[in-house]
């Protein structure tokens, strides 16, 4: 019973309950507060937490060749892919629940090259005047490869000289690698992998139980939910059957009562394209309903 009569109490100081926010029961109406008078409607904030993560390809100047000459299979047109990586759902009206957006995760460049549109081509033979062909470039690319490949496992064993050792050995096989890289990608392509974070804010509404927070363009990624260019990201909410109350309600015999609005559990659901990507059960007021709770009794 003491406990009761503190809870009580402490719902009704207007202002710790302001100070609180709390975010499950909130008083209705006039509320007298040591700042003074104020009008008091409960509203509950969710904050959407999204990143997307773009996956671009870079097709290779000679693709088409990598299964012949290298045994591998390798991406013939480019391509750009944009998805929701991961998504959080939580309140923004309550201290306790208060969320610091997630970082993105930083860029990820398969390449060594500086640009990722630029490919190291392999040269002409300037000794003579016949023309290239795009499989003769391509094969001169796949000997060169094969060629500093048997260079590294001299190296490595020792046939190349007993004079490489140490750093220079180091450098030797770093320098190897770095040309290596830049042959493959003539077959293999490039790929980057990048991410951005955006937070979206909303108030649900009574009469309303589903919103296009955003939408995700093939593209541009996350877009306003106006750009009917992208696949929607929707917040579905659906409210419990029963609001359970946090503290007794006013008897009938009960004179001095309030009104407080208790807010309802609802699941809110995120689905990008149709896919569940974020979930949490959250208490929303729009959802919940009022009652009569008595005042403490002054001594």
């Amino acid at each position: 019973m003491k406990r009761l009569l503190m809870l009580v109490a402490l719902l009704f100081s207007a202002a710790t309950l302001m100070a609180q926010n709390n975010p499950y029961i909130a008083l209705v109406g006039v509320v007298d507060t040591a700042n003074g008078v104020a009008l008091s409607a409960p509203t509950t904030t969710l904050t959407v937490d999204i990143e997307a993560e773009c996956e671009r390809t870079i097709c290779g100047p000679y693709a088409r060749y990598a299964q012949k000459l290298l045994g591998v299979r390798a991406p013939l047109t480019d391509k750009v892919e944009w998805r929701v990586k991961r998504a959080a759902i939580g309140l923004a009206d309550a201290s306790s629940f208060v969320q610091q957006p997630f970082e993105a995760a930083p860029t990820m460049q398969f390449s060594y090259a500086d640009a990722v549109e630029d490919f190291s081509m392999i040269q002409p033979d300037k000794s003579s005047t016949s023309a290239t062909t795009l499989e003769d470039a391509a094969l001169m690319a796949a000997n060169s490869i094969f060629s500093l490949r048997r260079h590294r496992t001299e190296l490595i064993t020792g046939e190349a000289g007993e004079n490489v050792f140490g750093e220079g050995l180091k450098s030797a096989l770093e320098e190897i690698a770095r040309q290596e890289q830049a042959l493959l990608e003539l077959f293999l392509g490039k790929r980057t992998v990048r991410s951005e974070v955006r937070r979206f804010v909303l108030s649900p509404e009574s009469t309303k139980q589903q919103y296009v927070v955003c939408r995700l363009s093939a593209v541009d990624g996350i877009v306003p939910s106006s750009d009917l260019t992208g696949d929607m990201v929707v917040l579905q909410i659906t409210p419990a059957e029963n609001v359970a109350s946090p503290v007794p309600e006013a008897g009938v015999k009960e004179t001095a009562t309030t009104t407080a609005l208790v807010a309802n559990r609802a699941t809110c659901t995120l689905l990008a394209s149709g896919e569940e990507v974020a979930r949490e059960v959250l208490p929303i007021f729009a959802f919940g309903r009022y009652i009569q709770v008595a005042l403490p009794k002054r001594k």
